[in-house]
C-alpha cells in the first residue's frame, strides 16, 4: 500500500496558521513550529485581553464619577455609599454618562446621596 501525505490539507492548514501570524516579526510568521507557537500564546493573550477589558472599563468609569463627585464636594465612596442607602441603581457606567453629558442630572443624584447619608 502507498504512503499518502496530507497533500492539499497540509498546505491548507500551513495556508490558515500562517496567515494567522502575518505581522509577527522575525521567525515567528516564517516558520512552522515557532508559527504554531505564536499562533497559540497569541490566542491566550487574546482571551486574557477579552478578560482585561471589562476590568479596565470599569475602572475608567470609576475615575470618571470620582472626578464628577468631587468637584461637587463629595467622595466617590460616600457617593456610592448614598446612592445604595437611596436606593439608587443605575450602574457606573451609566452614571459615567451622567456625569459626562448631563451634569444637572448628576446634581440631582449626587443631592439625593448626599440626603440619604444624613
Amino acid at each position: 500500500m502507498p504512503k499518502v501525505s496530507k497533500g492539499s490539507a497540509s498546505r491548507k492548514s500551513k495556508k490558515n496558521l500562517f496567515n494567522r501570524v502575518k505581522g509577527h516579526r522575525g521567525p515567528d510568521s516564517k516558520q512552522l513550529r515557532l508559527a504554531k507557537e505564536a499562533a497559540t500564546r497569541a490566542d491566550v493573550n487574546a482571551k486574557v485581553g477579552r478578560r482585561r477589558k471589562k476590568r479596565d472599563f470599569r475602572g475608567l468609569w470609576i475615575i470618571r464619577i470620582n472626578a464628577a463627585c468631587r468637584s461637587r464636594n463629595i467622595r466617590y465612596s460616600q457617593f456610592i455609599d448614598g446612592c445604595n442607602k437611596a436606593e439608587i441603581t443605575i450602574n457606573r457606567k451609566a452614571l459615567s454618562e451622567i456625569a459626562i453629558h448631563d451634569p444637572a442630572g448628576f446634581d440631582v443624584i449626587v443631592e439625593k446621596a448626599r440626603a440619604a447619608l444624613a
